[in-house]
């Protein structure tokens, strides 16, 4: 790999978890490499997004999950699928990633260094413009890229993204892609749940199905044939009874 190391190396190891009396997840066993774009995919229900919280230590679990840092832990950045404001609460786009970044609260300002940082990075996907609107007035895809732009303050070494492209529109998918490939050029481990199978076969270097259980694995172009992705979306996903 002719990358950096900035990323971990993320390893699950039978990674299993319950709901109740329902087995949601089961026996995964998974690696994700810095310097990689590693997609995960799957049927809805599947699993996916319960096994991004079981990574990032939000969801108890059985098995391990190990994040092998090059030396001391770095950054994570998270971008959610979405995320619910009260419209009642005047917050601007500035002030919202502020809330994420700064140890003081927003109300009492926002320090000029961190002004600067969110003035950056709202213009490198295309938001500096709207930066003194209200968060709940955006559209779902401009929310999409304000959450992209907090995720990347402080610049991430392990990025994980949930989804987050259901409501953005080509330039900010365009965006999306452009970003996380100077990500990887700098090493950072990118781990992307994702739809889109024709920007997974694209830009990943790593895919895995999952429903419940591992499906494939493997590089897009060797595993993304036609019988395995009929199995995405003909297969339901196993409930078990404990």
């Amino acid at each position: 790999m002719n990358n950096p190391t900035r990323g971990p190396i993320v390893t699950c190891s039978n990674l299993s978890m319950n709901f109740g009396k329902n087995r949601v997840l089961d026996g995964i066993d998974f690696i994700a490499n810095p310097g990689e774009l590693h997609c995960i995919i799957g049927p809805n229900g599947g699993g996916k997004s319960t096994f991004i919280k079981a990574i990032l230590g939000q969801m108890h679990h059985d098995g391990k999950i190990v994040l092998d840092w090059p030396s001391a832990p770095g950054k994570i950045g998270y971008v959610p699928q979405n995320i619910e404001v009260d419209k009642t609460v005047p917050l601007t786009v500035e002030n919202f990633i502020a809330l994420c970044v700064q140890d003081q609260p927003a109300f009492f300002g926002v320090s000029k260094k961190i002004k600067t940082e969110i003035d950056r990075i709202l213009a490198r996907v295309n938001m500096q413009s709207k930066k003194k609107l209200l968060f709940s007035e955006l559209s779902g895809g401009e929310r999409q890229r304000v959450l992209f732009a907090q995720a990347l303050i402080p610049s991430p070494d392990l990025l994980i993204l949930d989804e987050p492209m259901n409501s953005i529109d080509r330039t900010g998918a365009a965006i999306f892609s452009e970003l996380i490939g100077e990500l990887k050029a700098q090493g950072v481990t990118v781990i992307w749940v994702h739809h889109d199978l024709a920007q997974v076969r694209e830009m990943a270097d790593q895919v895995t199905c999952i429903n419940r259980e591992i499906i494939f694995h493997g590089v897009p172009s060797e595993v993304m044939d036609e019988k395995h992705l009929l199995e995405i979306f003909t297969a339901q996903p196993v409930r078990e009874a404990l």
